[in-house]
């Protein structure tokens, strides 16, 4: 996997960073979950009340970015994202946070600065990077490109059973709205929409669990790079 770029893209709660988490650990390479960074800079304008100017003086909203540094740190053996110095890993998928992060995601600005960085991580070990634009827009000469799919009653059942294991008191009902919407916003928004890639795998996964997916695409990865 040295040097080698793994794209995986899809639908939100479709799995795309359990998947690449277990990938990097079979090969040993770095995993980015640039969704996390998109989220990095949601949370940050939640907490600063900054999102109400994203309709409303979107000018502003983007000159405050000069505020935010994002950072990939190692902690515990593993990178751990950090906003501002602080880690921010435990804050990141509350229901507060993805009710938004599509609407900042949005932001051409906001998009432009997260790509740029998430092109200068180092990837000399191998990378594994999961997103919504990582195969069309990031990396567009990545070496696999993956897009996983699945129902919306299953993405919703497995994003509500993890929010309920943290705690959150939210329903399914709200999981599954939520979702709906984001699936609306990442399709349509003008900048980097969510798109399958002629040259992408496509991963229907509805029905397949994790274990199988990493078989599938560890035979692909052999096939490609070790054959």
């Amino acid at each position: 996997m040295v040097g080698r770029i793994i794209a995986i893209d899809g639908h939100a709660s479709t799995g795309k960073s359990s998947l690449a988490k277990k990938l990097s650990n079979e090969f040993n390479c770095t995993h980015i979950n640039s969704g996390s960074m998109y989220r990095a800079v949601t949370l940050y304008m939640i907490n600063n009340n900054l999102i109400k100017y994203i309709k409303s003086d979107t000018n502003y909203l983007i000159s405050k970015l000069n505020d935010v540094k994002i950072e990939f740190r190692k902690d515990g053996g593993k990178l751990k994202l950090f906003l501002n110095g602080e880690n921010i890993e435990k804050d990141l998928n509350s229901l507060v946070v993805s009710n938004e992060v599509s609407n900042i995601a949005a932001v051409p600005e906001i998009r432009a600065k997260l790509v740029k960085l998430q092109r200068e991580i180092d990837r000399s070990n191998g990378i594994i990077m999961d997103g919504r634009d990582i195969g069309s827009v990031v990396f567009p000469n990545a070496d696999i490109k993956l897009f996983l799919t699945a129902s919306i009653e299953v993405r919703a059942k497995r994003r509500y059973d993890e929010l309920i294991k943290k705690g959150a008191n939210v329903t399914l009902n709200d999981v599954i709205y939520n979702i709906e919407d984001r699936d609306l916003k990442d399709s349509n928004r003008k900048t980097s929409p969510l798109i399958i890639d002629d040259d992408a795998i496509l991963i229907d996964n509805t029905n397949k669990t994790i274990s199988d997916q990493v078989r599938m695409i560890k035979e692909i990865i052999q096939s490609r790079f070790y054959n």
